[in-house]
C-alpha cells in the first residue's frame, strides 16, 4: 500500500504545476498564435494602392509587391523597399484620412 501512497502524494504535488502550464497555454500561447495568423493572412491579401503602416509608424502606400518584400512609397517620388514582415497595419485603398482639426 505504501506505493499507491506515494503515488498519490506525487501526483497531488505535480497538479497545480500542470494546471498552471494549461493556463498559461490558453491565456499566452493560444491568443499569440491567433494573432500571428491573423497577421499572416493581413500580409499575405496585401495589393498595390493599400496604404499601409509600418513598424516604425511610417505611413505609405504599397507601389510594388513582390515574394518576401514590398515597394512603399512614403513620399511623392520617394519608395522604400520593406519587408512584409514589418507592415503593422493595413489600411483600406480609399480610406478617408483623419482630419486634424478638433471638433467641440
Amino acid at each position: 500500500m505504501p506505493a499507491a501512497n506515494d503515488m498519490q502524494t506525487m501526483l497531488v504535488q505535480f497538479l497545480p504545476l500542470i494546471g498552471l502550464v494549461v493556463l498559461f497555454y490558453f491565456l499566452m500561447i493560444r491568443p499569440q498564435q491567433n494573432r500571428m495568423k491573423a497577421h499572416q493572412a493581413m500580409l499575405a491579401s496585401i495589393k498595390r494602392g493599400d496604404n499601409v503602416v509600418l513598424s516604425s509608424g511610417v505611413h505609405g502606400k504599397i507601389v510594388r509587391v513582390e515574394d518576401a518584400d514590398v515597394g512603399v512609397e512614403i513620399a511623392t517620388g520617394v519608395t522604400v523597399k520593406v519587408r512584409k514582415g514589418m507592415i503593422s497595419e493595413v489600411q483600406a485603398r480609399g480610406a478617408p484620412a483623419p482630419a486634424n482639426d478638433a471638433k467641440t
